[in-house]
């Protein structure tokens, strides 16, 4: 999680001069503002290179804070030099292996309601009383209309699920980046570790207010974590879980200081600066990865060295996925630190990617770093194509909606999205976001990723940008097209909850295949005038009057109606604990006061909603197949009962 609602002023005329990439495209019909360092279209960046104008701090607010409250801004210019070196040797190798905390977050911040973070004491229950008391939920369920729920008490039982899966990493596997928890064994990826699983669980602990463990973690990164190690990394995976582990836990221990606070006068405990003093080392060793003829980055990036290394496989090509979800990450530290040459790197990406014009917005899962051409006409949503498009509507809300071309992208995405990749199953009418292969002018794949449920929190997102539905619906730019935006989000995430609910875990399978018309009915054979194939000036025209959109797919009660749609191979059968599942969270709080229950996928009006239910389900399903000794969840197989040793 990377935070930020800014727009960055310009360094000088020529930085911004090289910045706007495709305003003199004529693929918009107004003129677009707001790139780079500075908005056009508003004018709102001040000369100092800090954050200002009348956007400032919506995403704050998205993220819980005050509107008038600024992001924390890095006091001064770092005192520490940029550690840039020479050429490098070759040898690519990157396993990780993550700690499966994101849900657990989420269920723990949403159940929390608002009140004020409860005392750190210690952990109140084992894996076998929690596993107890997830069996209650039936009967609790059962009883909701005469049964108060506790929800402080839920709240605090999530917060145990993570501690003791903490604790037992903490125990058997401190400082590893890998860790088996069946044998209790682990590895790390370099001598002494990247702090993988420390790092990337820094923001989980700190909303949990669990300050001695927060204190530990940061112990360890003062004193054991080095990035200058003569060894070679994926660059996106760096990025997004070292980066933005670093630069989450800055923003969450300086605009939050009373959730585990920590103190320079604390036994032991670091510089305030330091979260960003290892995110600056680490950046400035990955910039060497955008050294590419073309600017995109290399796959792979030597920490000592500083040289970008192509991929192995895939013809050398890079995911067109990782190289552009490294960009919240690199702004957001260039907004700290002041360095353009973060903001840079990853901006010129974005024009790279953009002037291949791809067909409706829809690109290829692979890109050339030494040409910046892509590799191949396969188009999908699932692996190495996914959060491309996650990262169009996020930017645009980083930067105070003050780089509106990632509007544009977004919308011309997902209208892409909608006429060539949507479809329903043969006997439930589930929604399907299918694949395209080999090019959108052949035959469409019905197979979704377990990382596509990624898009319906994305939609949700783009069409209300984080506010409640009502809310958001009482602005003058609503139109039909962001209802529909809203149903087309809620349907796919039916989809993702049915591959849930299809196996006898609980728990989704890593790719599902889907059963549908010998020829696909796409979403513009059932629904022509959906204002979702249209651009949005469309839906906005009072002569424009498309058919109402209805909801299609058979409810999620009678498996017997569309359980035979899902079919999975045995080799798709594992789940990963991947974060995709914060979808349910994201609808529910985007729908939020609302009353369309969707036949399962849920209304969210009350906490006894059935989208609410959904996440109980799945608590209980991780719980179940992760019970063991130490407690510490795997990967696991969705239609086993034990996880899975690494």
């Amino acid at each position: 999680m990377v935070s930020g609602g800014f727009v960055h002023s310009s360094q000088n005329d020529h930085t911004q001069q090289g910045l706007d990439w495709r305003a003199s495209t004529t693929r918009s019909s107004g003129n677009l503002g707001g790139y780079g360092f500075a908005s056009k279209s508003n004018g709102n960046a001040n000369n100092n290179g800090s954050a200002g104008g009348a956007g400032l701090g919506k995403m704050n607010s998205f993220f819980g804070g005050k509107k008038s409250r600024e992001l924390p801004v890095y006091k001064d210019k770092p005192y520490f030099q940029p550690r840039r070196t020479g050429p490098s040797r070759t040898a690519s190798r990157v396993v990780y292996m993550v700690v499966a905390c994101f849900m657990m977050v989420l269920l723990y911040v949403f159940w929390g309601g608002s009140g004020s973070p409860a005392a750190v004491g210690p952990v109140g229950e084992t894996g076998e009383n929690l596993w107890k008391w997830v069996q209650t939920f039936d009967a609790e369920d059962e009883g909701a209309s005469s049964t108060k729920v506790n929800w402080e008490e839920r709240r605090e039982k999530v917060k145990d699920v993570f501690t003791i899966s903490w604790d037992s990493y903490e125990k058997y596997g401190w400082g590893y980046d890998e860790y088996k928890p069946v044998s209790q064994k682990g590895r790390n990826m370099v001598q002494g570790g990247m702090g993988w699983i420390i790092v990337d669980a820094l923001d989980t602990m700190i909303l949990m207010n669990l300050t001695s463990r927060v204190q530990h973690a940061r112990h360890w990164i003062h004193n054991s974590l080095r990035y200058d190690q003569d060894h070679d990394v994926n660059t996106f995976e760096t990025t997004i879980r070292m980066l933005g582990g670093l630069l989450s836990a800055h923003y969450l221990s300086t605009t939050y200081p009373n959730l585990a606070p920590i103190t320079d006068d604390d036994p032991g405990a670091p510089g305030e600066d330091l979260y960003i003093e290892k995110a600056t080392d680490l950046a400035d060793r990955l910039l060497g990865a955008f050294e590419s003829p073309s600017g995109v980055p290399y796959a792979s990036i030597n920490l000592n060295t500083s040289r970008g290394i192509p991929s192995h496989a895939d013809g050398g090509a890079s995911s067109t996925a990782e190289a552009t979800t490294v960009q919240l990450e690199f702004k957001y530290l260039a907004k700290l630190t002041g360095e353009s040459e973060y903001w840079e790197a990853v901006e010129h990406v974005m024009e790279v990617v953009d002037n291949n014009q791809a067909e409706d917005g829809l690109v290829p899962i692979f890109i050339y770093a030494d040409s910046g051409k892509f590799r191949g006409n396969n188009i999908r949503l699932g692996s190495r194509g996914d959060s491309y498009y996650e990262y169009l509507i996020k930017q645009y809300l980083q930067t105070s909606e003050g780089e509106p071309i990632y509007k544009e992208m977004w919308d011309e995405t997902l209208t892409g999205i909608s006429k060539h990749l949507i479809t329903c199953t043969k006997n439930g009418k589930m929604v399907v976001l299918a694949e395209r292969p080999d090019g959108l002018d052949r035959s469409l794949s019905a197979k979704m990723d377990h990382l596509v449920c990624f898009m319906p929190g994305t939609i949700a997102l783009g069409a209300t940008h984080g506010q409640l539905l009502a809310k958001a619906r009482q602005s003058s730019s609503w139109s039909r097209r962001q209802d529909e935006e809203i149903l087309l989000a809620r349907e796919l995430m039916k989809t993702c909850w049915a591959t849930y609910l299809a196996t006898a875990t609980g728990l989704a399978p890593e790719i599902t295949y889907f059963k549908t018309d010998s020829s696909p009915p796409m979403l513009s054979d059932v629904y022509p005038n959906s204002a979702l194939l249209r651009p949005p000036e469309s839906s906005k025209d009072s002569s424009y009057t498309p058919k109402e959109l209805d909801l299609i797919s058979a409810p999620l009660e009678d498996k017997n109606v569309w359980k035979s749609d899902i079919q999975i191979h045995s080799q798709d059968s594992h789940n990963s604990n991947d974060q995709r599942r914060s979808n349910l969270f994201c609808i529910c709080t985007a729908s939020q006061a609302t009353n369309n229950t969707a036949n399962g996928a849920g209304k969210c009006s009350n906490p006894s909603s059935s989208t609410l239910q959904s996440s109980k389900r799945l608590l209980r399903a991780i719980i179940k197949v992760t019970k063991a000794p130490n407690y510490m969840s795997s990967i696991m197989m969705a239609k086993a009962i034990h996880p899975t040793e690494l």
